[in-house]
């Protein structure tokens, strides 16, 4: 298993937690409360895909050079289910590692363990400055 820097700022903020890190497999959970949740009492959207936009940061950062940095260029978002709070489960593997782009998918589960979300995400790779 790999070691996943401490999580800080939005990631922190939200509550993520990686429990799993290798290059091909990229495991967080985040424990759903009133900061993920929509009017209507149920996990925001917003919240899915920043779950999943970290984890699968993660999992773009696991798989770049040294030295080297990722951003997300493009996302997309598919919503299954409704879920409650509650534990939520993010699995991400990478399904291209290029040179200048990653692409990456995040299935995330509810508690109930059925697939409530799935995203899709480029990732640019940006080499290390140089000199």
């Amino acid at each position: 298993m790999v070691e996943v820097q401490p999580r800080k700022n939005m990631p922190a903020h939200f509550g993520i937690r990686i429990v799993s890190a290798e290059k091909n497999r990229v495991v967080g959970e985040i424990d759903a409360d009133e900061r993920h949740l929509n009017n209507r009492g149920i996990v925001h959207g917003g919240a899915y895909m920043a779950f999943a936009d970290d984890v699968g940061g993660t999992t773009a950062g696991l798989n770049i050079p040294p030295e080297a940095n990722t951003t997300t260029i493009e996302s997309k978002s598919n919503f299954f289910r409704a879920t409650p709070r509650g534990k939520l489960t993010a699995v991400s593997v990478p399904l291209h590692v290029g040179r200048r782009t990653i692409v990456v998918q995040t299935s995330i589960y509810g508690a109930d363990g059925k697939l409530a979300a799935l995203v899709t995400q480029t990732q640019l790779v940006i080499p290390a400055p140089k000199g």
